[in-house]
């Protein structure tokens, strides 16, 4: 079993299959804390949540790039890519709270551009941060 491991096709081949179930699962979370529908919006073409969507997903992969290229172990590489969500998802409530004149999710959900644009930065800006903390 282990002579299958050193094989670079089976090891990417896993890590990549773990990320993706990973970020339909980490998705799913997302779409429970918000107040609108991501697919059913993107659906009717709201680039505004197009766009948080796109931050989330390109968020959650830099963390779990940065989790595989520091650790060894595929247990190791999702325990700091389940953290690595964690934060962000607190920066995603950070931001809704730091934000008292408006209620984020209503204004991406209104296809406010300039809101989904900035919720898209801070997806992406905090998984530069939280990965290098990885690393």
């Amino acid at each position: 079993m282990e002579k299958i491991w050193e094989n670079e096709y089976v090891y990417t081949t896993a890590y990549y299959s773990v990320v993706i179930l990973c970020i339909v699962l980490f998705l799913a979370v997302f779409e429970l804390v918000t107040k609108y529908k991501n697919w059913e919006e993107i659906k009717n073409g709201n680039i505004s949540v197009a766009m948080a969507t796109g931050g989330k997903i390109f968020g959650i992969a830099n963390v779990f790039r940065h989790s595989i290229m520091h650790n060894n172990s595929l247990l190791t590489m999702i325990g700091w890519g389940v953290y690595g969500f964690v934060l962000l998802l607190l920066g995603y409530f950070i931001f809704e709270f730091l934000t008292p004149g408006f209620k984020i999710d209503e204004e991406i959900e209104n296809d406010n551009r300039a809101v989904g644009l900035l919720a898209m930065i801070i997806s992406i800006g905090l998984s530069f941060v939280i990965g290098a903390g990885i690393s």
